[in-house]
């Protein structure tokens, strides 16, 4: 694609409580599944980018951790993640959901942050499908009172309404600039990065809440066979050996289930058959060993 006179780019961030819909906002307006959804919270760990490239622009998205108040060294890291991309950014995108009734400490932890930016910010009002239109009307004088926003733009991520007005606002908002990834990339994440967070979810969706927050995924082999098939061996880290009987479950059933899911999301990711080598293993307190955190991908240094 050569880039028209005019032609605008930049970097997105979308910040906000955990669980109010980042990752599947960001999956939605790039139209590919690239960060994990989960109904629970503060599952986004890395920064994950994804790259819209229309006719006019381009718009690279930054999917932060949920900002929260930390309670070990992940979270720690979480959170100093959220932070730091308010800096390398060109537009910001609070979210929030559409059923709020109050401003809550999370949220005003939140805009007290972005208060001190300079950066435009667009709330993104989350989740439209669940409330009438009309009952948006009192949240959004509530924030409003409390900052002043560029934009205001009710959304159903889940469903895609007004998205396209969403991209249309923030492709308006970004400066003149080149295109800095080709046009047909849509994420700078390693595929192995995406595998370890699809195997994730899957154990996210499937366990009970004691097993959330502490998997961790590690994908050990990832390579083609003879047989066009790509063979993937990953480990799921947990705390705990009660913790590890959850996730294996009765006989290897839910194990087996968290394969299945994740094989046929991940041959849709690769385009090709794959056979996926599940292993389950206790590192008992790996949220606060540096060594381990490191191992697994996170840069403690953010």
């Amino acid at each position: 694609m050569n880039t028209a006179e005019g032609f605008k780019s930049g970097f997105v961030a979308l910040v906000g409580r955990p669980n109010v819909g980042k990752s599947t906002l960001m999956n939605r307006m790039v139209g590919r599944k690239l960060a994990i959804m989960s109904d629970k919270p503060q599952t986004t760990r890395n920064k994950i980018t994804a790259i819209l490239t229309t006719e006019a622009a381009q718009l690279v998205f930054i999917d932060t951790p949920g900002i929260h108040k930390p309670k070990h060294k992940l979270g720690e890291y979480m959170v100093n993640a959220a932070l730091n991309a308010l800096r390398e950014v060109d537009v910001i995108l609070f979210l929030i959901e559409a059923s709020e009734r109050e401003v809550g400490p999370g949220d005003r932890y939140i805009i007290e942050i972005l208060s001190q930016v300079k950066t435009p910010v667009i709330l993104v009002i989350n989740k439209t499908d669940l409330v009438k239109g009309d009952e948006l009307f009192p949240l959004i004088d509530k924030y409003r009172s409390m900052m002043e926003f560029c934009e205001v733009v009710p959304v159903s991520a889940l469903e895609g309404q007004n998205v396209d007005t969403l991209i249309r606002l923030i492709s308006g908002l970004l400066p003149k600039g080149p295109m800095y990834y080709p046009d047909d990339m849509v994420t700078d994440q390693p595929e192995q990065a995406i595998i370890r967070e699809i195997i994730r979810e899957k154990v996210l969706h499937l366990t009970r809440e004691e097993i959330p927050h502490s998997v961790a995924v590690e994908i050990e082999e990832l390579k083609p066979r003879n047989n066009d098939m790509i063979y993937v061996r990953a480990v799921i880290f947990t705390e705990k050996e009660s913790q590890k009987g959850i996730i294996v479950g009765r006989k290897g059933t839910l194990l087996k289930k968290v394969g299945a899911m994740a094989r046929e999301d991940i041959e849709n990711l690769l385009g090709s058959r794959v056979y996926l080598d599940l292993w389950v293993k206790v590192k008992k307190d790996w949220r606060n060993r540096d060594s381990i955190l490191r191992n697994l991908g996170y840069d403690l240094k953010d």
